[in-house]
């Protein structure tokens, strides 16, 4: 299913016309150009009004709470003042859901006072919930957003609050509304409201976001391809429910060598406890995973400094079995791991299976970034605690518990794709883009002239960065080999889920998006930086002790590879190029 052929006031009809007319629309062409068109490049204008929109703008289906003016540096971002700005605040679509419970998709705007003539929709995380800031944050570590570069942004909780995750899932619109009607709806009604602001639609439009956010931005891209020219996709958890079922098998994988009885509190509720299984792979373990990689693969860029830049050469070079010190009868000590772990860790690297075999989601790349403190909240916490209520209340049908340790994966399986009378959509449709196996429909976007930039954390524990990639291998081959003038992949050696791990985790690839975007020039490397001692951003604990606090690397468009020049200081970018 795709919208491709939605007219553009379709967010104007009543829930079951649109219902009607996202089960009625066929798939774009997949003819790629020689040539993809050149956009315009966007033109900006000042703000006509902001406290009078909440009298003045009108929208079917949208309500306008409150518009006021935010003065310069009232907020800042990544330590740098933000400009003064509209603040709007309002929903649209109130409703009583099936459940009894108020729904509304919640939202709100940010327009710049000085705005540059472009819109960007900011695509939230995990399970959305809550309007979070309109700041136009892009994923790593803070430094600047959308807003900060004039663009208006909208934000959004998807369709629910917070005090209702992830019991929504339960409600049939709610679920559409997370997985993509939210997106859909809000996007036309926030272009009114820009015009309204400043006298004139956006010339340019962008999505983007981290996580479940690039998982938006995915989904508008295969759904939406006439409304937005740049997509910024991060870390993208485009394979939702295979990656939260995966971290179930995970959980269970990992039970069978972590502690017996060891419990945590939990996460969201410090009065209950979870199971712990840290104890199956304690953090002085992962760290001797961590320099077993890092002796074998460190120096296949040129240059020995803590990073893995050839991700791709260190999974053929690294062997888990043969490369990790195995304990021997005096037991466990932190410095090796015994048989049982290491069937363990390799199963978890080489990625879940049903006892069928059938793959249920991605491997994942052996990197560095297993130390990071977020890897670990994501194998060994969050699978007890939030993916068991998101595979059996959000993605299955029908809704039902699921006791992740206990849970009979392969009798689950099928209720991902299932459907019924009440949920007419399975939490494979509604969640996934359509065509992420073979994205022939993305040609149109890429013969129009859009562009997508995708970045990920090679030690991202949820979403795999492998996934990512044979993602943009399917890409290319569904574009005759020309997939690297529309779309443009960068790898974070190092970083965890959208942020953090022994990482240069610091990076601005909306700027190189726009450029790629109204000016033709694709971007050949970007620079990132870490967060050390003294970051304006928040320093990153997690960097080791012998690197410059403002070390820069070059992000590489993969297949590309940052390589050690072979001279200069190994804290700085100019001295690496990608090749």
């Amino acid at each position: 299913m795709s919208l491709w052929c939605l007219p553009r006031s379709f967010a104007l009809l009543p829930i079951a016309s649109l219902a009607a007319l996202l089960a009625g629309c066929g798939s774009p062409p997949a003819t790629v150009p020689a040539a993809p068109a050149q956009l315009a490049p966007a033109s900006g204008a000042a703000l006509r009004r902001c406290e009078g929109l909440q009298q003045a703008f009108r929208f079917e289906q949208a309500h306008i709470d409150s518009a006021a003016s935010v003065a310069a540096g009232t907020l800042q971002q990544g330590g740098k003042p933000v400009a003064a700005h509209c603040l709007v605040k309002g929903s649209m679509f109130r409703r009583k859901g099936s459940d009894a419970r108020d729904y509304a998709i919640g939202f709100e705007m940010r327009l710049p006072q000085a705005w540059n003539g472009r819109f960007y929709y900011q695509g939230n995380g995990g399970l959305d919930g809550n309007v979070q800031p309109a700041l136009g944050s892009l994923g790593g570590g803070p430094l600047t957003g959308a807003l900060m570069q004039g663009f208006a942004v909208v934000s959004s909780d998807a369709g629910h609050t917070g005090a209702q995750t992830p019991y929504f899932g339960a409600e049939p619109q709610a679920r559409l509304d997370y997985g993509y009607h939210a997106v859909a709806k809000l996007t036309p009604m926030a272009k009114a409201l820009i015009a309204a602001a400043y006298g004139k639609a956006p010339d340019r439009s962008y999505i983007g976001g981290c996580s479940n956010g690039g998982r938006h931005a995915m989904v508008t891209a295969a759904r939406l391809g006439t409304e937005y020219d740049g997509y910024l996709v991060g870390a993208p958890g485009y394979r939702l429910p295979y990656a939260a079922m995966a971290q179930l098998w995970g959980a269970q994988q990992f039970s069978r060598v972590a502690t017996p009885g060891a419990t945590r509190p939990h996460p969201m509720n410090p009065s209950a406890t979870i199971p712990d299984l840290t104890g199956g792979f304690t953090p002085q373990e992962r760290q001797a995973l961590a320099r077993a990689v890092l002796d074998k693969c460190d120096a296949l860029d040129g240059a020995r400094d803590g990073l893995v830049q050839a991700t791709q050469a260190c999974q053929a070079a690294f062997d888990l079995k043969r490369d990790v010190p195995s304990c021997g009868s005096a037991g466990r000590n932190g410095m090796c791991l015994t048989t049982a772990q290491k069937d363990v860790v390799a199963g978890i690297f080489a990625g879940s299976r049903l006892p069928s075999g059938e793959a249920i989601y991605s491997g994942f790349p052996y990197d560095p970034g297993i130390t990071g403190a977020n890897w670990a909240t994501w194998k060994f916490v969050n699978p007890i605690a939030l993916d068991p209520l998101a595979v059996g209340t959000v993605f299955s049908v029908p809704p039902s518990p699921v006791n992740p340790l206990t849970e009979d994966l392969a009798a689950r399986w099928p209720r991902l794709h299932a459907t019924n009378e009440t949920y007419r959509e399975s939490g494979v449709s509604l969640m996934m883009p359509p065509g992420q196996q073979d994205p022939r429909n993305h040609a149109a976007l890429a013969a129009r002239g859009a562009k997508m930039i995708l970045y990920h954390g090679v030690s991202d524990a949820v979403f795999s960065a492998e996934d990512t990639r044979q993602w943009m291998l399917r890409l290319d081959r569904a574009l005759d080999g020309k997939a690297d003038a529309f779309a443009r992949y960068f790898p974070v050696p190092g970083m965890n889920h959208c942020s953090a791990g022994p990482a240069a985790d610091q990076f601005d690839l909306l700027s190189p998006l726009v450029r790629w975007v109204e000016q033709g020039v694709p971007p050949q490397s970007v620079t990132a930086s870490v967060r050390g001692t003294g970051n304006a951003g928040g320093a990153n604990t997690e960097l080791p002790t012998d690197w410059s606090p403002g070390r820069t690397r070059p992000l590489c468009p993969y297949p590309k590879v940052a390589h050690y020049k072979g001279s200069g200081s190994l804290e700085e970018a100019a001295n690496f190029t990608c090749r």
